[in-house]
């Protein structure tokens, strides 16, 4: 994959753009012009400099790159393997049994295939729940993928094999935040573990480590089974919860918990297709925005669902709006308005990733000054590209990553007329193919079969997946 310095100028003419501003203007036949890595200009019939590349987005739909918040991309290579999975299965699987036999190379492979799809789908920047980096070798091999894909990514560095306070302590850890960590704009860094609520709280060390580098941590929370109400006091107790935070999921939590969340201006990540099938808990939508609690989106993992947020903002809508009919359906009532709009999940997919980075600055909204990251969504041989009378509403429920016609990234053009430009396919399918026959082989045919369905052996998952405390929750089943 190649990423030339030089940046010519491109200006995307006569398009519908979706601002995604304060006042989330939607502007009718205007063009955006991008010089160097920002936003120069936004309006009609702009004049533009010499040697403009020009982009035809008449009859097609401009807005911001999107964010997604929270993706397991080392699993990528295992794309469809767990569709039928629940939660559990998936904890049995990577935490427990398989994912400890995953390899510097397996690591990349995942990382270079989830990025060049994200670009692909229009997201343009990717938060790497990167949870198998099981050695400082794994870590080095993920960010050599993501600096290798032209796209903006942060590494949210985790290993589900040790305890955080383990991992995070190490001295080969701060090594590599001091070699490859250096304040790159396209790199960006958090720590990734969760909170058991063990009255011991073992993760306290790991975050102070964040404390100490100063970076946010991002945290499954509210996951059945999991995580839940335990771990949310322990942080808040503690002086943990900061505006940085990112709660992944939070499907399962009490009041009291979305209160703490609210108050000390977290944000939540929500993975809507995943909570709905794996069994988190119900999409927490509705929840959040009785409590204002700031909502972006993820898809998770390619080992289940779908790697673009096209999906992430349908199923959401679909959740959100499911719940409140059944809720008006129970009290002999009827909803007659949603008060989850189009709107709102678009925003979730832009503006809400960029808050939740705290990027908000310079990312998120198509605004003059802010960092160039673009998308454009038309698609001329299709029958679904028009009419096109809500834009909003089309972006929602009627696109697809096959309608993404150009995307940039820092200003430059990472896809351009529906094709990746300068990314090696073969050379990408060659190195997942080479993961995925080291992974068959090494687990042998019948434990490959198997493993897409597999059994639960005799462990205390159940009660806790993690395997450094042997605390388990009273919160989901019942025992303290």
């Amino acid at each position: 994959m190649s990423q030339s310095d030089d940046r010519r100028p491109v200006v995307l003419r006569g398009g519908i753009v979706l601002t995604l501003d304060g006042a989330r203007r939607v502007l009718h036949g205007q063009d955006v012009l991008v010089v160097d890595d920002r936003i120069a200009a936004v309006g009609p019939a702009l004049e533009v400099p010499a040697g403009t590349e020009e982009i035809d987005a008449a009859g097609g739909i401009v807005m911001p790159g999107m964010i997604d918040t929270h993706r397991h991309m080392w699993q990528t290579a295992m794309r469809g393997y767990g569709a039928d999975w629940t939660l559990t299965q998936y904890f049995v699987w990577y935490y427990l049994e398989s994912g400890r036999h995953f390899r510097p190379e397996d690591i990349h492979a995942g990382n270079t295939l989830a990025g060049i799809e994200a670009l692909d789908a229009g997201v343009t920047t990717t938060v790497d729940w990167s949870h198998g980096l099981r050695t400082v070798d794994h870590a080095d091999a993920a960010v050599d993928a993501l600096q290798a894909v032209p796209g903006r990514f942060v590494l949210a560095y985790g290993n589900i094999q040790q305890a955080p306070a383990e991992w995070t302590g190490a001295p080969e850890f701060r090594d590599f935040v001091s070699r490859r960590i250096t304040g790159d704009d396209m790199l960006g860094f958090q720590l990734a573990f969760d909170v058991t609520g063990d009255p011991a709280f073992p993760e306290k060390p790991a975050f102070e480590v964040a404390r100490d580098l100063g970076v946010a941590v991002t945290t499954h929370a509210g996951v059945w089974g999991a995580t839940g109400d335990d771990g949310i006091r322990l942080m808040h107790d503690n002086g943990f919860m900061t505006p940085e935070t990112v709660y992944v999921h939070a499907a399962s939590l009490s009041a009291d918990s979305y209160h703490r969340i609210a108050a000390t201006g977290g944000s939540v990540s929500v993975s809507t297709e995943s909570e709905q099938s794996a069994g988190q808990g119900y999409p927490p939508t509705w929840a959040l925005r009785a409590h204002r609690i700031p909502v972006s989106l993820s898809m998770d993992t390619s080992v289940w669902w779908s790697g673009d947020l096209f999906s992430a903002m349908r199923a959401t809508l679909g959740a959100d709006r499911a719940r409140e009919h059944m809720e008006a359906h129970a009290k002999g009532e009827t909803r007659t308005h949603s008060c989850l709009r189009a709107e709102h999940v678009v925003e979730f997919a832009t503006l809400g990733g960029a808050r939740a980075l705290g990027r908000e600055a310079d990312l998120g909204s198509v605004e003059v000054g802010k960092k160039a990251d673009l998308v454009l969504i038309r698609n001329d041989d299709s029958p679904v590209s028009f009419p096109l009378l809500n834009p909003y509403g089309h972006v929602a429920f009627q696109a697809q990553r096959g309608d993404v016609h150009t995307v940039l990234v820092d200003g430059r053009i990472v896809k351009r007329d529906h094709r990746l430009v300068g990314v090696d396919l073969p050379a990408v399918r060659a190195e997942v193919d080479r993961t995925v026959e080291y992974l068959r082989s090494t687990l042998g045919e019948e434990a490959w079969v198997q493993g897409m369905n597999p059994e639960m052996p005799e462990t205390s998952v159940l009660d806790n997946p993690y395997t450094y405390t042997d605390y388990s929750s009273g919160s989901t089943h019942g025992q303290g």
